[in-house]
């Protein structure tokens, strides 16, 4: 939540300070609400507005602004619209999220606690439920409107955009040394500041630009200069820049490219099939899936030969090629991609860790296959492998040696 909300108030030029986790603990909460009302303009809570007894939120929120807590009829009445949709009876303690301090306004949610908004002495406190999705809504649908009108005059570099460029399958150090001289990306001049920052996580590194300018036309025109240059650097590792999932990519270029997919997994388990039908449309190119988990679906439903597995093994290049190449053949297909590989935590040797992944790539020009090494931790490995099975094929489809 806090990531989420962090993000969200950057856009509009209220960047976050500091960030505080902190137990259910009155004493504690109230604590901090002394502390942080002092310091800053815009406090943000997230969580504890439930109706359980450890949703103690909107009681140290009446306490700390010496409110009473009274009932918002439109409030209930959504309640309790909710559980008449749900054909279920409502519980008392449903009620008690319809009260909120007299001195605030509540903020429409999709579920049972409204936000609450209070404005004081020129400083925002808005409560958020915990519930993410509740949280999102709330977030989109109110505050940062309110914050935007509110603090729309404020003077100096107010003005803060973002945009995040995600590339896989190349390391932090290896993309900081390919991006060249970061002086030349990092300006800081007197109507605006270009900062970068590499983000790595699960074999994805995001480099997220961050521009405060006096207005938007000089923050749009600078943040556009940045992208250029980190393009004409690193385009071919850059998947995407417009949050665009990697899935949504590839479809994007099989359909551009009028070209039909089929997928052989065995070690990801499906995973990669998965992710590509999590795109609306992707039955236009993604024809056919099989799950060949044992050596004898492999055979059965790929075409592998026996003498292959007898010989390289499951795990080997040769599998991983047969794999590929029998599912495009068989589905009919323009491409077909295939994974063979030990997610773990068992059954490695010296010759074959766990972690090893063959992933496969066949169309009516080529055929190969490609051995990577990931982590001692099956799902992490899944995850990997099948991030990495796409990529192999997006360099593919854009000509960009693999």
């Amino acid at each position: 939540n806090a990531s989420f909300i962090c993000e969200k108030l950057l856009e509009t030029g209220i960047p976050a300070d500091r960030i505080i986790t902190i137990h259910d603990s009155e004493k504690d909460i109230l604590k901090e609400f002394r502390s942080t009302f002092r310091k800053f303009d815009v406090i943000v809570v997230s969580g504890g507005l439930g109706p359980t007894h450890d949703d103690i939120t909107k009681t140290c929120i009446s306490k700390f602004f010496k409110s009473k807590l009274v009932l918002d009829k439109a409030v209930l009445k959504h309640v309790k619209s909710m559980f008449r949709r749900r054909k279920v009876p409502m519980p008392q303690s449903n009620i008690e999220q319809a009260m909120i301090p007299d001195i605030s306004i509540s903020l429409k949610n999709t579920g049972t606690a409204p936000g609450i908004l209070i404005d004081k002495g020129g400083k925002v406190f808005c409560a958020l439920p915990g519930v993410p999705h509740e949280m999102r809504y709330i977030v989109e649908k109110s505050l940062l409107p309110y914050l935007k009108k509110k603090f729309k005059k404020r003077s100096g570099k107010n003005v803060i955009i973002q945009k995040t460029l995600h590339t896989v399958g190349i390391s932090e150090s290896l993309l900081f040394e390919k991006t060249g001289n970061i002086d030349e990306i990092t300006l800081h001049r007197k109507n605006f500041d270009i900062s970068l920052a590499y983000l790595p996580h699960n074999f994805e590194t995001r480099m997220r630009l961050t521009v405060k300018a006096v207005d938007e036309k000089t923050a749009m025109k600078e943040l556009n200069k940045a992208v250029k240059k980190l393009k004409e650097r690193i385009g071919k590792y850059i998947y995407s820049y417009d949050e665009s999932p990697l899935p949504k990519v590839i479809g994007d270029l099989l359909k551009k490219k009028r070209l039909t997919l089929a997928v052989a997994e065995s070690c990801t388990g499906g995973l990669i099939s998965s992710k590509l039908t999590d795109i609306a449309g992707s039955s236009d190119y993604l024809l056919d899936s099989i799950i060949s988990y044992s050596n004898k679906s492999k055979v059965k439903f790929l075409g592998v030969k026996d003498s292959t597995l007898r010989k390289h093994g499951a795990v080997s290049k040769q599998t991983a090629i047969e794999m590929a190449e029998g599912v495009r053949k068989h589905s009919g297909t323009d491409i077909g991609i295939s994974t063979t590989g030990i997610a773990g935590p068992a059954g490695g040797s010296k010759k074959k860790p766990v972690g090893l992944v063959w992933i496969g790539y066949s169309d009516k020009n080529i055929t190969f296959a490609k051995d990577l090494y990931f982590t001692k931790d099956r799902l992490r490995n899944k995850e990997i492998m099948s991030k990495m099975a796409l990529e192999i094929l997006r360099r593919k489809l854009l000509k960009i040696n693999v």
